[in-house]
């Protein structure tokens, strides 16, 4: 069933016709609406105001998914910058052939429409592995050893070949700012089963975070409880965490105590403020997580091979394994919605390989291989790949030819290009969608970041059509008011 909520929305300082309508007519059937959401759990563990009489909504409580649900924890493994199809796992052999042979094909990218240019061949060899015989590039040969967990998606499309909007289309399905995240739509949908840890956690390159920085995990028009948090891997995990110089714990207690009574009562005094209530929720939250962050991220009591598999303790591995792992523990404390940047928005700390590829992507796939597959193993060791759905992918993808006279660069592509699921009720062992001989466009089983969207709400339990939540007189869907199909054929 629908999620709903009611922000007021004003014109000129008044109610809008379309707000107006709505609360009038809606009063009639809100005892009935607020008895069935009590009922499905969206309406679970309030806490009651200074008052004592007056509830407000937790608005990171759990709640439960209204349709039978695959996973209860999505960890997204954001390749930013768009890793190229053909170099990875999107086998071509028909490129070899054509390397450095100019051809007649439509591309667009960030140099514009064109109608031709310089193949640049595959630069890594692909061998086929697991009883599906996929074949995957040398750039992947720990991810290789889990292609029967994994379905790959090779026909994806996005709106646009630019960074900036393409990165707010994967995350937010909006190639304009200002919408809610993936992860916020999960949080609000779900809630969090540790009060003690945010529902939405994000975990950056070390080099910064990508273009747009935290446009890419907001909440948009939702509250703020539900947008994306910053977590370290190492070192302090959460930034401004720690109390004021000399402020004891129970000093901070009684401070928040009297800060959440006043707060109560002018909560009290309104029909609706979902903000507030939101901003006494994420004071709560910080000062519970003040003690649970830090034992999230100490790994001393992590066996020496759990560590081994993940790639810690080796140079190029060390920080992207530390994540993975940290995504792991997550997964076991109750946090709903990991997001891991492997790139950063720093020159060439990307996947963008505008001009050499073999260096960029020999040094992204080198990073993150190994603690990718490390975290599909010991998520599966201890029976939680099954309840776990992992997302790889960029933004998008890349072009089959050169982007300047020179080099082995590709351009932005995102007329096809290739993500992989696993995990979450994934069927794996399968590869779904193709495009040309070339790379260059999806030619079978076009599928739409939407679809993916669609897909991951699917596994959690939710319709995505029915995934609502009222603003500017609409009832606004993470994957629009036209909707999508999930991807049937990996379900």
């Amino acid at each position: 069933m629908a999620i709903i909520e009611k922000p007021a929305n004003t014109f000129c300082g008044q109610t809008s016709r379309r707000e107006f309508l709505h609360q009038v007519g809606g009063g009639f059937t809100s005892l009935a609406l607020t008895g069935m959401m009590a009922k499905d759990g969206f309406l679970s563990n309030q806490a009651v105001a200074a008052d004592g009489k007056t509830p407000w909504a937790n608005p990171l409580a759990a709640k439960n998914p209204p349709l039978p649900a695959k996973a209860k924890h999505v960890i997204f493994l954001f390749m930013y910058g768009g890793p190229s199809q053909v170099d990875t796992f999107d086998y071509k052999p028909k490129m070899y052939p054509l390397d450095g042979k100019t051809i007649e094909v439509k591309t667009f990218g960030r140099g514009g429409k064109k109608s031709g240019g310089r193949v640049v061949g595959p630069k890594w060899k692909f061998k086929q592995y697991g009883q599906c015989g996929k074949h995957i590039s040398d750039l992947f040969p720990h991810l290789g050893q889990q292609a029967d967990k994994i379905a790959f998606l090779h026909s994806m499309t996005a709106d646009s070949p630019i960074h900036g909007s393409a990165m707010l289309m994967m995350n937010s399905g909006h190639v304009l700012s200002g919408r809610p995240s993936l992860g916020s739509w999960v949080n609000y949908g779900l809630g969090t089963e540790n009060e003690n840890l945010p529902g939405y956690v994000v975990m950056l390159d070390p080099t910064g975070g990508p273009i747009s920085g935290a446009k890419n995990w907001t909440s948009g028009y939702m509250p703020a409880a539900y947008q994306g948090v910053t977590v370290n891997a190492s070192g302090t995990p959460i930034l401004d965490l720690k109390n004021a110089r000399g402020m004891k714990r129970e000093e901070q207690r009684a401070m928040l105590d009297s800060l959440n009574k006043y707060n109560s009562r002018h909560l009290s005094d309104r029909t609706d403020n979902s903000n507030l209530a939101a901003r006494i929720a994420s004071y709560e939250l910080a000062y519970k997580m003040q003690m649970s962050a830090p034992e999230a991220v100490d790994f001393d009591q992590e066996k020496a091979h759990v560590k081994a598999m993940y790639g810690i303790g080796e140079q190029r591995t060390d920080d992207f394994g530390k994540k993975c792992l940290l995504a792991r523990r997550l997964v076991e404390r109750g946090v709903r919605f990991i997001q891991i940047y492997s790139g950063g928005n720093h020159n060439d700390a990307n996947w963008d390989a505008h001009g050499d590829l073999e260096k960029n992507h020999n040094y992204h796939a080198g990073n993150t291989d190994k603690p990718i597959a490390g975290l599909i193993r010991d998520l599966e060791q201890r029976g939680l790949l099954d309840e776990t759905l992992i997302v790889w992918g960029g933004e998008f993808g890349r072009q089959p030819t050169a982007e300047y006279a020179k080099g082995t660069g590709r351009d932005h592509n995102s007329y096809g290009f290739t993500m992989w699921m696993a995990g979450g009720g994934i069927k794996g062992g399968q590869s779904v969608g193709q495009t040309d001989e070339i790379g260059s466009k999806a030619v079978e089983n076009r599928f739409h970041v939407k679809n993916l969207h669609s897909t991951i709400l699917t596994q959690l339990g939710f319709d995505p059509d029915k995934l609502t939540y009222f603003y500017r007189g609409l009832d606004q869907r993470l994957v629009g008011v036209e909707g999508a199909e999930p991807i049937r054929q990996i379900i």
